[in-house]
């Protein structure tokens, strides 16, 4: 990515843009009827409260609701946004268990940061520097899927294709997705 943006297209005489799957991040039931799509960013404060919030409404849905997590890194607001999701990616099967540390130390972002969290998460390779950079084509698939879909901030959440624009709380999202308690 370059200064200008993720989302930019590749440079003159750059390879085409590698095929990812856009699900590939999924909590909850993969076959559940329901499907959130969140486009967030690591350093966000407000993906930071959104997170368990939406772990809650998936776990609780009695595997009716999946959420599948999307980067949108807002690089120029959150310096630190594009290595956490690439750190991120780097994990592997340890994505939400990283995921999950990520949000819950915002204030340490940093490559050793990165790599002490990843540790934690369980992760045995590495997470930053080139083993993180092989990742960049999943994150830029990310961030052209959600500026196609009209992201312009984080959190920014889809329920089946449709913007949500309510609150981001427990009883809102229930309420939304037809779920009662």
């Amino acid at each position: 990515m370059t200064a200008s943006g993720p989302g930019d297209a590749p440079a003159t005489g750059a390879s085409a843009p590698v095929a990812v799957d856009l699900d590939r991040h999924v909590l909850g039931d993969p076959g559940a009827a329901t499907t959130i799509v969140e486009y967030g960013d690591f350093e966000c404060p407000y993906c930071a409260a959104a997170a368990p919030v939406l772990r809650e409404v998936v776990e609780g849905s009695a595997g009716r609701v999946r959420l599948v997590f999307r980067h949108f890194p807002l690089f120029t607001k959150h310096p630190f946004a594009l290595t956490a999701a690439l750190a991120a990616e780097a994990a592997g099967e340890a994505f939400w268990p990283l995921h999950d540390l990520l949000f819950a130390h915002q204030d340490r972002l940093t490559d050793p940061d990165l790599a002490a969290h990843a540790q934690r998460a369980g992760v045995t390779g590495e997470v930053v520097g080139a083993a993180a950079q092989a990742h960049r084509p999943a994150v830029e698939a990310d961030y052209r899927a959600g500026a196609a879909d009209g992201a312009r901030g984080t959190p920014t959440l889809f329920v089946d294709g449709r913007a949500y624009t309510g609150r981001v709380e427990v009883v809102a999202l229930r309420t939304n997705l037809g779920l009662h308690r």
